[in-house]
């Protein structure tokens, strides 16, 4: 989730809690340039303060003015659509004749926003669904295909880290990476399907998955939002992950290892249904190279 979309719900969630009112504003359609995408949120007081963008911030001075006057999503959600007219475009500074739709709604008790926090700051995936004529919204789990989707009924939004990394092994050098991933909004995945380094991992955020790891990147169906890095220096393990991620449209596949090691993997890897292209794409060593 952008930084910027998960402060607006932590600002929207602390005014509710100290007895504000709050508009929510999020971007379910866009026609032409914009400069912020589908998702995009925005959160406005009732006095006018303002946290969140969904653009150059003509059209966040026009919410201000609604948000304040009480014309705007007071009792229950509406969509406001902006740039339909020359005169709005260039009014509201939209790029290009760029236009965009948003739904508004008031920020309850009702509005789920601790929990959908609590969810996004455990790194999980979730989906909200506002009912646009009651206001009530319902939460579920989320899945890595799931998008942003409006109908004019309801509205779904997906929270959450957009980006997989599994880490094959439980050593020291996977701590720091999955604490750097997870900075960075990553969902991490760690496998080492060892019992002895299931016992020596202690960074609870991240659970270790016991499975084989040809076995768990099939099983987390690996995209091109998702980068596979394998780090125990056993062949035997990381030699299995690296089979499957390499047929996989993950972004990035890497192991770690010195020149020459990675060499003899990639001699390896050409004795199994691996291509050229695909054994191309290992990444090897991974890291910087600093001497």
């Amino acid at each position: 989730m952008d930084s910027v979309d998960l402060e607006v719900v932590r600002t929207a969630l602390r005014w509710l809690e100290a007895g504000r009112s709050a508009t929510l504003g999020t971007i379910v359609h866009t026609w032409g340039s914009g400069p912020r995408p589908v998702g995009a949120m925005v959160v406005v007081r009732d006095d006018g303060q303002v946290v969140g963008s969904v653009s150059g911030g003509c059209v966040e001075d026009d919410l201000i003015e609604k948000v304040r006057a009480k014309s705007v999503a007071v009792k229950k959600p509406e969509t406001i659509v902006y740039g339909v007219t020359k005169d709005q475009a260039e009014r509201f500074k939209l790029p290009c004749g760029g236009t965009l739709e948003l739904v508004l709604e008031p920020v309850g008790r009702d509005s789920g926003l601790k929990e959908l926090l609590a969810c996004i700051e455990r790194h999980e995936l979730i989906a909200r669904f506002l009912d646009m004529e009651t206001g009530a919204v319902r939460m579920q789990p989320g899945r890595w295909s799931d998008m942003v989707e409006f109908d004019g009924k309801v509205l779904k939004t997906v929270h959450g880290p957009r980006w997989r990394l599994l880490i094959i092994g439980a050593g020291q050098l996977s701590r720091y990476l999955a604490t750097m991933a997870q900075a960075l909004d990553y969902h991490v995945v760690v496998c080492d399907p060892r019992e002895e380094y299931e016992q020596g991992w202690d960074t609870p955020a991240v659970p270790i998955n016991r499975g084989m790891p040809d076995d768990v990147v099939l099983e987390m169906n690996m995209d091109a939002h998702s980068a596979v890095v394998a780090l125990t220096h056993d062949p035997k393990l990381d030699d299995l992950a690296l089979l499957e991620a390499l047929k996989s449209p993950a972004f990035y596949v890497g192991a770690l290892g010195s020149k020459k090691n990675n060499d003899a993997r990639r001699e390896r890897l050409a004795q199994f249904d691996l291509s050229a292209a695909e054994i191309a794409r290992l990444r090897g060593p991974v890291g910087l190279k600093i001497g």
